[in-house]
């Protein structure tokens, strides 16, 4: 017997579109293509330093994108979304927000994943403040519950890039909020923002809609099968 579907939604966040900080229409590039859903997220900082005020943050990210298409050869700004320290959500990649767009934040893993920036750095010690940590928060429960993804679940992703920690198509097993280092080598997105994962795990399934009809179970992969993936 089949059992219902729990519905995960949450309410759309405001974000700050591509034209705040990319506005010269004769570089517009040809929207990425979209993945059939959203199975995970991807947490990344730009390590980029935090002594910036919100009216710095439109040409830092333009300069992150000039940096993604000239000295990586990506096309386009690899991230999804970007978050500034107030808490204020940008768009990234282009292809639009509502959108399963392919980025390219995390090598391998870029399809049917989003790709979350925090500006700034976190790798020292430094505190993450809340208001980023909220937004991020609402960015992953909005994201992954337009999917039916409960935020503390876990997930399987096939490796599309061998040049990623795993083989090209492998399967492994991620929460489906992640850490860059959980799926490349990397120290992103540093000691102090991975160390709160737990909690925007949490924050994320605290905004999305837990109404279900009796006997659904969350969306979270069988430790048997997570076993026998990582064995």
């Amino acid at each position: 017997m089949a059992v219902a579907a729990v519905r995960w939604s949450a309410a759309r966040p405001d974000v700050v579109p591509r034209s705040a900080w990319h506005p010269d229409p004769a570089h517009r590039e040809k929207p990425s293509p979209s993945a059939p859903s959203v199975k995970a997220v991807f947490v990344h900082h730009t390590d980029s330093g935090n002594d910036y005020s919100p009216g710095d943050v439109p040409e830092m990210i333009q300069s992150f994108y000039n940096d993604h298409i000239e000295s990586r050869d990506w096309g386009d700004i690899g991230y999804n979304f970007l978050v500034d320290r107030t808490g204020v959500i940008y768009e990234g990649r282009a292809g639009g927000v509502d959108n399963a767009v392919i980025g390219a934040h995390t090598l391998g893993f870029n399809v049917g994943t989003v790709g979350i920036a925090a500006i700034g750095s976190y790798g020292g010690g430094e505190r993450v403040p809340d208001a980023m940590l909220d937004s991020i928060a609402r960015l992953c429960a909005w994201k992954l519950g337009m999917y039916g993804v409960d935020a503390r679940g876990s997930t399987v992703l096939v490796s599309t890039n061998s040049g990623s920690r795993f083989a090209r198509g492998t399967r492994h097993v991620f929460r489906v909020i992640s850490g860059h280092r959980d799926g490349y080598c990397t120290d992103c997105p540093g000691n102090s923002l991975y160390a709160r994962l737990p909690d925007l795990r949490a924050r994320a399934y605290d905004l999305q809609d837990h109404s279900a009809p009796s006997g659904t179970v969350p969306s979270v992969v069988p430790p048997s099968f997570v076993r026998r993936t990582l064995s």
